[in-house]
């Protein structure tokens, strides 16, 4: 399969900046984080969601878009391909889950504005993984700032990409339920991983893998 640019992606605590990294480094790929860490919204949001949800999705759409459209544009000639670890649509998704449905809707207004010029990728990946397994990552991994997140919250963020997977036909979706796996300490998890992504060519529309 021709993969120029890959999508990675899953909820918070699926592994995929893990997995993005992992495949970037063995391929010498080109990969593009998403810079979340600094937003200065991030952990007032998490404390007061009320007060700072549309302050917090603006500014992640203004970053995303920045990033997106210079990183994914400029192809670097020396790189087989370029990775990300999430997609555009994820702003849009994030909304829907935060916002209230006035500002929602002025927010999709702008969205849908700006999404028109984001390249689309050839291979969207999304890693489900069940919310109670998110939690618990979240857990373990002990950032801060994400001590608020509920497990309401993480599904309705769920729901928002199937809702999203379900309303286009023009990418191709790789869904991959990996509640089993752990592509960090076992290799045998990371190379199935490389295979499903590599190897196969799939139609427009969603295929649903569990393993």
């Amino acid at each position: 399969m021709d993969l120029n640019y890959i999508v990675i992606e899953g909820n918070i605590g699926a592994g995929k900046t893990t997995l993005s990294k992992m495949i970037a480094k063995e391929f010498d790929a080109k990969l593009i984080l998403e810079q979340f860490a600094d937003n200065p919204f991030l952990p007032k949001f998490y404390k007061e969601p009320e007060k700072y949800s549309f302050q917090l999705e603006l500014s992640f759409l203004a970053e995303r878009y920045q990033q997106l459209n210079q990183e994914v544009t400029s192809r670097d000639l020396f790189r087989p391909f370029t990775l990300a670890d999430y997609y555009f649509m994820k702003s849009l998704i994030f909304a829907r889950a935060t916002l209230k449905e006035d500002e929602y809707n002025l927010y999709r207004q702008i969205f849908n504005i700006i999404y028109k010029s984001i390249p689309k990728p050839d291979l969207y990946v999304y890693l489900h993984v069940d919310v109670q397994n998110l939690m618990n990552s979240i857990s373990r991994r002990g950032r801060d700032y994400e001590k608020g997140i509920s497990s309401e919250y993480l599904l309705k963020v769920q729901e928002g990409y199937y809702d999203f997977f379900r309303q286009q036909n023009d990418i191709p979706f790789l869904i991959i339920d990996s509640n089993n796996m752990d592509f960090v300490e076992n290799q045998e998890d990371y190379k199935r991983m490389k295979e499903l992504i590599f190897n196969t060519k799939y139609e427009k529309g969603i295929t649903r893998i569990t393993l």
